[in-house]
């Protein structure tokens, strides 16, 4: 099982996206126990951001809102790092 941690100002971002946007709560909370248990999982939609974003990597929630992370494999630790809309340029 992975190691999910929080980036600074994550939880709070977190809080109010999930005010803002009640009816994902419960795909939230099932993408964040599919990625401690198997990161890998198709339905997560796991993958490698471009430009800026490029050392980070993000799943989904659903079609349009998605988690950032940093992978961190050898230590098998998921940083969370933002939530937001696809098309949200961080």
């Amino acid at each position: 099982m992975h190691e999910i941690k929080f980036a600074d100002g994550y939880e709070k971002r977190a809080i109010k996206f999930l005010k803002k946007h009640k009816d994902i709560y419960p795909q939230y909370e099932k993408t964040i126990e599919l990625l401690q248990h198997n990161p890998q999982h198709p339905s997560l939609r796991l993958h490698k951001l471009q430009g800026k974003m490029a050392s980070f990597s993000s799943v989904s929630i659903n079609m349009k809102y998605r988690v950032v992370i940093d992978f961190i494999i050898v230590d098998e630790v998921i940083i969370l790092i933002d939530i937001g809309s696809h098309d949200d340029v961080y």
